[in-house]
């Protein structure tokens, strides 16, 4: 079995946070100089921009040198460059330092705030954001919340050491604690465990529950309750994509706040941050893999719905 082989440092700095974009030329005949390739692999960009970029020297390779249009077409060869990055609306809510030494850093996430650049979301992104204010362009995400979750997320100061923090999640070897507001149901037999298997297809925003073997598990209790609203501790034991949100959903009591679940109303619009997800991840227990100290961290934000007292609809509760 062949071995991957360690890609090239990128000879670009970060712009804004963000990692340069590395292209590896496919080993094929197919076209004769690097700008073919890139026209038609950027096939998004209009060929304009793509000739622009090669002609103003934008696209360098692994020493940094300019590469044009006209270069010939050498199959394995790196190429890296900045994408031009869409205006972002700002998330207007602090990102939280909660832990940090010379390997980690755990940080309190405000709800709207995605963990890593993905799709529309890139230089507003909690990795992003924390590389401009601690100046440390290797950090990286040892996990990912959801850009509509609150709560804990763990960086990875050191690149090499990454693997070892993400480690503790594949493994599930990190404790990790929800909080979650949510209808209150009486008739509701709580603590139980839910078991089910979930399946998210590409290109679908909501996930769903199938028949099959069982890869979704969390253990929900019940803490409190004011009125019709109650306040859920969410113990999960695997890391499914929305599993939170799918069993409280399954349980009849769906999260207040949430878009996608019993209904999907489409993503929450960039700028609207009036109906925040009512779920936290309040707390994560592990023991380092790299100094072996044990950890258990807390964030310290609160559930707006519950703090309230008060639902969404206007109405006192309790």
């Amino acid at each position: 079995m062949r071995r991957k082989t360690a890609a090239p440092p990128s000879p670009l700095p970060q712009r804004h946070g963000v990692d340069a974009v590395r292209v590896r030329l496919p080993r094929s005949e197919e076209w004769a100089t690097v700008g073919d390739y890139l026209i038609e692999r950027l096939s998004g960009a209009a060929p304009g921009h793509v000739a622009g970029m090669l002609e103003s020297g934008l696209v360098v390779d692994v020493d940094g040198r300019p590469v044009g249009a006209r270069t010939p077409y050498t199959p394995g060869l790196h190429l890296w460059f900045h994408r031009d990055l869409p205006p972002e609306v700002p998330v207007p809510f602090a990102l939280d330092v909660v832990h940090r030494d010379e390997h980690l850093v755990v940080v309190d996430k405000p709800h709207f705030l995605a963990t890593t650049p993905r799709g529309r979301h890139v230089t507003e992104t909690a990795l992003a954001r924390l590389r401009r204010e601690l100046g440390i362009p290797g950090l990286g995400a040892a996990h990912r919340l959801d850009r509509l979750t609150a709560g804990l997320v763990m960086f990875v100061v050191r690149p090499g050491d990454r693997g070892a923090y993400q480690s503790l999640f594949r493994e599930r070897r990190v404790r990790k604690e929800y909080e979650a507001v949510a209808p209150y149901d009486p008739s509701l037999a709580l603590p139980r465990t839910v078991r089910s298997r979930i399946v998210k297809d590409r290109g679908v925003l909501a996930a769903r529950e199938v028949d099959g073997p069982v890869n979704a598990e969390t253990l929900v209790e019940l803490v409190d309750h004011r009125g019709e609203w109650g306040r859920y501790r969410l113990t999960p034991h695997t890391g499914q994509t929305h599993q939170l949100r799918v069993h409280m959903n399954s349980l009849g009591v769906p999260i207040l706040g949430d878009p996608l679940y019993p209904v999907v109303t489409g993503p929450v619009p960039d700028g609207d941050f009036s109906r925040p997800l009512q779920l936290l991840a309040r707390r994560l227990e592990f023991t380092d893999p790299v100094t072996r100290v044990a950890h258990r961290l807390c964030s310290g934000r609160k559930l707006a719905a519950w703090e309230s007292y008060q639902d969404w609809t206007g109405r006192r509760v309790g």
